[in-house]
Parts: structure tokens; C-alpha cells; sequence
């Protein structure tokens, strides 16, 4: 009886599980430069992670569809080569990259930089990135 006792006791007294802790990163229904997302009608996802090495840059490209990223490592330098704009995006961030708009990735820094990109496509696309000539 003394052990059901303790039992029941240890059961009351004991901490419950921890839920898990939510960070929120983003909300938003616009790009980076302020456009409208514009998902395809029944999309596919793409997961990616891409890595940087210092002095790496990508060719100049648009994306047709949805292009999200989150930095885990280092700081991307985006730049829009429409406006000039640039933006840096650093490791804990989150992007939704500009859509049908000329641009290019680089990394400015020192040490690598990883990316997990989620791209939401039409059903047979397989890259959202399609290159543009200068």
C-alpha cells in the first residue's frame, strides 16, 4: 500500500514535459521587396540546403515562384540588380527572395554560409532559379 503511496505521489510532484518552445521567424505576405507572394496553383516543394564558400557568387537569375530561406550559417549578401539594392540577410534570418526580379547572391564574408531554401513550384518544375544575361 506504502509503495501505491509513493507512487501516486512521485506522479503528482513530478514536472510534466516540457512543450516545445516556438520561436516566430516571420510573417509575411510579401518579398523582400515588397511584392505580393504569388504561389503557383498546386504546388510542389523543393528543399534545398545550399552552401557558400567565402567569395562564392551565383550568375544573375529570377525566381518565377516562391523562394524562401533560412540563414543557418554566415551573411548572404542579396543584390538587386534592377535597383541596386543590397540586403544582408545573417544567419537566425528568414528571406522570402524577390520574385521575377534580376538579381544575385554572394557571400562577402570570411566563413561559409548555409542556407535551407523551400521553393514552392508547379508540379514538374524542378529549379526556380532561371539565369539572366547582363
Amino acid at each position: 500500500m506504502l509503495r501505491k503511496i509513493l507512487c501516486a505521489a512521485l506522479l503528482i510532484v513530478a514536472p510534466a514535459s516540457a512543450a516545445p518552445q516556438t520561436e516566430k521567424l516571420l510573417s509575411t505576405d510579401k518579398t523582400v521587396t515588397g511584392q505580393p507572394i504569388v504561389s503557383p496553383d498546386h504546388p510542389t516543394v523543393l528543399a534545398t540546403m545550399l552552401t557558400f564558400q567565402p567569395g562564392d557568387k551565383t550568375v544573375v537569375h529570377k525566381h518565377a515562384y516562391p523562394h524562401y530561406g533560412y540563414m543557418l550559417e554566415g551573411v548572404l549578401t542579396l543584390t538587386n540588380v534592377e535597383t541596386g539594392k543590397v540586403f544582408e540577410i545573417k544567419a537566425g534570418e528568414f528571406l522570402v527572395e524577390m520574385q521575377n526580379t534580376a538579381h544575385y547572391g554572394e557571400n562577402r564574408g570570411k566563413v561559409p554560409v548555409k542556407i535551407l531554401i523551400v521553393d514552392s513550384v508547379p508540379e514538374g518544375v524542378t529549379s526556380n532559379a532561371v539565369p539572366v544575361q547582363p
